[in-house]
């Protein structure tokens, strides 16, 4: 059984818990498709309540290609998350390749018109299909 790590940062209060996993019934690695999830948990630790209005992502593989992700909101929504609350959503990411790196940020909007940029902490998309090995 796979052990599932969480990977954590915290930005002026904004909380972002990014826990990876590997799909293996949706990966065909002789096509050299490697898909995970990961479940994302976003906690407003603020006085204020925040808006995610935007999105960035940079997924980098073990081949070093990398790809930019940029958008409104995540998986169709702009949520509103009150202070002391939480919002979690799962999402996708395929590669070409058995492994990678995700990291990026969120833009928030706070009810003033004040802007938060958080961070998404870097998380490994690890497969057990790379072999390769550390020095």
């Amino acid at each position: 059984m796979a052990v599932e790590l969480a990977f954590e940062t915290e930005t002026d209060g904004v909380v972002v818990r990014v826990t990876p996993s590997f799909l293996e019934a949706e990966s065909a690695p002789a096509q050299d498709r490697y898909v995970w999830a990961y479940k994302v948990e976003i906690e407003n630790r603020t006085d204020q309540a925040l808006k995610l209005v935007t999105r960035h992502w940079r997924i980098t593989d073990c081949e070093g290609r990398v790809q930019e992700v940029n958008g409104e909101g995540v998986v169709g929504q702009t949520p509103d998350i009150a202070p002391g609350e939480r919002f979690e959503y799962t999402s996708g990411a395929p590669l070409s390749a058995p492994s990678g790196v995700m990291h990026g940020s969120y833009r928030f909007t706070e009810p003033d018109g004040g802007v938060v940029e958080a961070e998404i902490p870097m998380f490994p998309l690890d497969s057990p299909y790379d072999l390769r090995t550390p020095n």
